[in-house]
């Protein structure tokens, strides 16, 4: 199954992402045991000044509760630069990868 991982960044925390961006990064392309694969993700911008303001993550997973886990370990979460974070089951509609098929 697919979901959407949609976080919202903590007002005032904006200086902290690049202090964990690269230990991030790293975890969602290699997620080592967790059975969580990240298969498109990048920020949200604000409006005003494309400043980044959040992420959007898909993720595959046999079940919400391992994208929960996976996220409760997310070095923005645990660093406070996320304020909020909504998991939804996801289902491709337009633009499915065909490496992406399953």
């Amino acid at each position: 199954m697919y979901y959407a991982v949609w976080a919202t960044d903590s007002p005032g925390k904006f200086a902290t992402r690049p202090q964990v961006r690269d230990v991030r990064r790293a975890r969602l392309r290699e997620p080592g045991g967790h059975p969580v694969k990240v298969v498109a993700g990048g920020p949200t911008l604000d409006d005003a000044d494309a400043s980044m303001n959040g992420s959007l993550l898909i993720v595959q997973a046999e079940s919400i509760e391992a994208v929960r886990r996976f996220v409760a370990e997310d070095p923005y979460l645990l660093e406070g630069v996320y304020a909020t974070v909504d998991v939804h089951e996801w289902q491709w509609g337009l633009g499915r990868p065909s490496a992406q098929a399953t």
